[in-house]
């Protein structure tokens, strides 16, 4: 009886060596040997371990809602901007920085020998232009009315390339004026300028730029290519003072 046990456990103990042995060395030589088809970049992912699916997307919906709740934050801190000149209409955006009505938006958007109109929250305010800053492509200008919802400011000290950012503008529908929004990245940033991989219409010049958070990064250019490029926040504060 003894010896029956004794044969048992050693091959179990046999059995356990050769499933040691299989896996840690026999299967990796197999894998490695060019004549079973298998490539290094097969290699890799055999042996990078499992990929858990489930929590990429769980990441990509928390970001997802973390984008929404963003846009719900920050989407009536914009203005809506109409100019009319020679025949001609300019159609734009610009940003709420005061609840007292203080405005910026681009200068292009107010070509000198306009007639402007300046809509908040469905409205058109009276209004005065403050200044401008042509070098810049900034005007401040001051609505009459208050209680409007303002932002907060980001730390472009804080900003990396491939952050995730969104711009949010606004664009004239027959007589409404409806918010638009697009994603995108951070391609690469200066002191004077961010460029994001995000291409629109003309119509979302002066459109803010905003980081995850819901924090202005900057006000929108758009060449004729589409491409958006914001004018930092840096240079804002210093235009409006603040």
């Amino acid at each position: 009886m003894s010896k029956r046990i004794i044969k048992i456990v050693s091959i179990l103990f046999v059995g356990m060596i050769g499933g040691v042995i299989s896996s840690q060395v026999l299967l990796p030589y197999l894998l490695e040997d060019s004549f079973l088809g298998f490539d290094s970049a097969y290699l890799a992912k055999v042996s990078s371990g499992p990929v858990y699916l489930t929590e990429k997307k769980e990441i990509t919906v928390q970001e997802n809602l973390a984008l929404q709740d963003s846009i719900e934050k920050v989407k009536n801190s914009l203005v809506a901007v109409r100019t009319t000149l020679s025949g001609k209409t300019i159609t734009g955006s610009g940003l709420i920085l005061t609840t007292d009505g203080l405005v910026v938006t681009l200068n292009k958007l107010i070509p000198k020998g306009g007639s402007y109109a300046f809509f908040a929250n469905g409205k058109a305010y009276n209004y005065q232009i403050l200044k401008r800053d042509e070098k810049n492509n900034l005007a401040l200008i001051k609505i009459e009315t208050d209680n409007l919802q303002t932002i907060g400011f980001a730390d472009l000290g804080q900003l990396k390339i491939g952050e995730r950012v969104f711009l949010l503008g606004k664009i004239f529908s027959g007589s409404d004026r409806l918010a638009l929004v697009n994603e995108g990245i951070i391609k690469y940033f200066t002191n004077k300028y961010i460029r994001t991989n995000i291409f629109e219409e003309s119509t979302l010049a002066g459109s803010a730029l905003f980081n995850i958070k819901g924090e202005l990064l900057g006000l929108n250019t758009i060449d004729e290519k589409g491409k958006v490029t914001a004018i930092p926040v840096n240079i804002i504060r210093d235009f409006a003072g603040f």
